[in-house]
This record gives C-alpha cells, sequence and structure tokens, in this order.
C-alpha cells in the first residue's frame, strides 16, 4: 500500500513518514499542493495524508484538482477545527479531517479503519447488472442504460455497500459507521441526502433502493 503525505512542514511529514514505513506502507512525499496533484496523478497512491494550509496551491484547491480523476482516499489535516472547514471537506469528498495537534498513532489507525473499507467493498462481486442498470465496483463506474452516471466519491461508496448487502436492511447509524466512518461529524440526514442525490442518478432504477420507515434503506 502506497501513502502520499502532503505538509509543507518538513518535521510532519517526517514523523507520519516513519509512523507509516513501520506499518509497512510505501512513502511518497510532497510539500504544496501542486505538487501534490501531480504525484497523485504520477505514483497512483492508495490513500493521501493531506494538509489543508499550505502556500501556493492549499489543500481544498488540491483535492478539488484530484477529485476530477481520482476517488483515491483522502485525509486532510488541518490546524484548524472550525464546522465549516470540516463540512467543506467532507463536501468535497474528503474521507477524513484530523486537526492538528495530532497523534501518529491516531492518524494510523484511521488510514488503516479507511484502507480495510476500501478493501471490504473490493472483496465483494466485481460486477451487477440490474436490467439497464450496470454497477462496476472494482472499476468504480455506473452505467445507467449505457449512460455514465455522474455520481461523487460518496455516492459511489454508498451505493457499493448497499448493493454489497443487498436485501439486506441497513439503519442509517450502520451506513454513517460503514461508509462514513465511526467517527464521521455528521447525523441522519447525511444519509438521507445522499441517498436523494444517488436515486436521482439512478433515474428509472432508484426503486431498488428501498426505504425502511423509521429505520434506514436496502437494495434489493
Amino acid at each position: 500500500m502506497k501513502l502520499l503525505i502532503v505538509d509543507d512542514e518538513t518535521n510532519i511529514r517526517d514523523v507520519l513518514k516513519q509512523y507509516a514505513l513501520f506499518n509497512g506502507y510505501e512513502v511518497v512525499e510532497a510539500a504544496d499542493g501542486f505538487d501534490a496533484v501531480n504525484k497523485a496523478g504520477t505514483t497512483a497512491p492508495d490513500l493521501i495524508v493531506m494538509d489543508v494550509m499550505m502556500p501556493g496551491l492549499d489543500g481544498f484547491g488540491a483535492v478539488k484538482e484530484i477529485r476530477k480523476k481520482s476517488d483515491v482516499p483522502i485525509i486532510m489535516l488541518s490546524a484548524r477545527g472550525e464546522e465549516y472547514d470540516k463540512l467543506y471537506g467532507f463536501d468535497l469528498g474528503v474521507d477524513d479531517y484530523v486537526t492538528k495537534p495530532f497523534s501518529p498513532r491516531e492518524v494510523m489507525a484511521r488510514i488503516g479503519s479507511i484502507l480495510n473499507r476500501k478493501g471490504v467493498k473490493n472483496k465483494a462481486d466485481d460486477i451487477v447488472d440490474v436490467g439497464g442498470l450496470h454497477i462496476d465496483m472494482r472499476g468504480r463506474s455506473v452505467t445507467v442504460n449505457g449512460q455514465k452516471a455522474d455520481m461523487t466519491p460518496k455516492e459511489y461508496d454508498l451505493l457499493f455497500y448497499m448493493v454489497q448487502h443487498r436485501g439486506e436492511a441497513l439503519s442509517r447509524e450502520t451506513l454513517l459507521s460503514e461508509v462514513w466512518g465511526y467517527d464521521f461529524y455528521g447525523d441522519d440526514r447525511t444519509v438521507d441526502t445522499h441517498i436523494k442525490m444517488l436515486r436521482s442518478n439512478l433515474g428509472e432504477y432508484r426503486d431498488h433502493i428501498v426505504t425502511l420507515r423509521g429505520m434506514g434503506y436496502k437494495f434489493e
């Protein structure tokens, strides 16, 4: 597994690199947002740890550019813990948000948790076809009657998790925990909002996502 660690502070990169190497990861480093965008495209990391406050292109700007081409998991690091920053990061498709100062062990634990969730997804059936709905989980693509669906990274994660557990009743709490992570800064409305967007993208196949009143959802 390869990590891309992005921070303009050398000491922070060094500490995270030391812990990452000890945990068996390969490490690529970048000192600013422009370098991060370039290396995200050339080195194909499995996960990116991205600082927010950097000269030139900041972390949020780098995430925007990376998300145009890749759904790679991203953990944001920031000295600012304001609610707005966290919500903005999640809206961009960030998987987790860690406020400085942080414990390197905690960052490694969060990295492991995210990669494990992605790994579980990849072990499921690669391709599922429901009429004209084609779901390719390994290729991370969804087509509706031959047309590629324009979905956010989190919509893909949510759909893939529900398809992997098709027929199962999934509570909102379960979806938050398994798709967003146990420590996600949000509530049940996050799930409902993403389900609404997901149904819109599925068009005539929207009814395969069934609402379970007072409980959650299931894919059938």
